[in-house]
């Protein structure tokens, strides 16, 4: 038996500088918007500002999964913390879920009893905010390929246009009167969000149960393992995600011709690498089969 392992190319980058802009840019904005929101008695500020603020939780999920998954492994944690970082990924779609629940539901209510709106206030402090969340989300652009980023840059993206549909709710109640735009406003942006956000929910539930990562092919993976060398079978095959940009494979391979060099995996590991995008690679070789194999292959 042998395994090839650790071929790390690139550790996940470090966002701590736009971390830490964005939560300090929002927790000022949502004091300023939650202020103009009460003073004025406008719902779709004080949703904004209520959604602003599950966003800084949030951020701060998501700069904590990123900072744990950056962890040295020990003998406690072989893998280190690098899960951290799906689960942070998981936590911040269920916030943004809960909180757009939350505004639907204070939007329906408020449909009953429209209040009058203070459209030019509404417009001033929305627009900061579409400025605000489009800085902090450009600061996350780059790195939206890792689940755990994305999830911040798509909070910010949905902050954006909430505070574009605030724009223009007081923007038409301004103008045409039509003070129950406002919770209307609110609804649709919080359908919008909800659509945008169910499927990190559902890529983040699928890799804490150790799913195949989206961006690999499992059946290709199998299929280019039977093409190397003395390779008759391939069983026990296993790919996860180890955290929001790591990818894991075990594999056995069965070669009843007898055990390869290791160059042979070494260059299984950089071609798994280069192919699939798969880091962490560990096999087993066999002559032949001694256990076995799991139900998946």
């Amino acid at each position: 038996m042998s395994a090839a392992q650790d071929h790390h190319s690139h550790a996940p980058a470090s966002y701590n500088q736009a971390f830490g802009i964005g939560i300090a840019l929002n927790i000022l904005f949502v004091v300023v918007e939650a202020f103009y929101g009460w003073k004025i008695n406008s719902l779709a500020l004080l949703a904004d500002a209520g959604h602003n603020l599950s966003d800084v939780a949030g951020l701060v999920l998501a700069w904590g999964g990123a900072l744990a998954g950056r962890l040295h492994p020990d003998d406690r944690h072989s893998y280190g913390w690098k899960r951290a970082s799906i689960l942070a990924a998981f936590i911040n779609a269920m916030l943004l879920l809960v909180a757009m629940g939350s505004l639907a539901w204070e939007a329906v209510d408020r449909l009953n009893d429209p209040h009058p709106i203070e459209g030019v206030t509404i417009m001033v402090v929305a627009g900061l905010g579409i400025v605000i969340n489009s800085v902090t989300a450009l600061l996350f652009m780059r790195g939206s390929h890792d689940l755990n980023i994305r999830g911040a840059f798509l909070h910010m993206v949905a902050d954006a246009l909430v505070s574009a549909g605030v724009v223009v709710a007081g923007g038409l109640a301004l103008w045409m009167g039509w003070n129950w735009l406002d919770p209307i406003v609110s609804l649709v942006i919080a359908v919008v969000i909800v659509v945008g956000t169910w499927g990190l929910f559902k890529q983040s539930v699928h890799l804490l149960f150790d799913g195949v990562p989206s961006n690999v092919d499992l059946p290709a993976v199998r299929a280019w393992l039977l093409t190397l060398p003395g390779v008759t079978r391939v069983h026990d095959l296993h790919i996860w995600a180890m955290g929001t940009s790591e990818v894991a494979l075990t594999a056995h391979l069965v070669m009843p011709a007898g055990h390869p060099d290791d160059a042979f995996f070494q260059s299984l590991t950089h071609q798994l690498h280069d192919r699939f995008d798969i880091e962490h690679v560990t096999v087993q070789v066999v002559r032949a089969p001694f256990t076995p194999p799991c139900s998946g292959g």
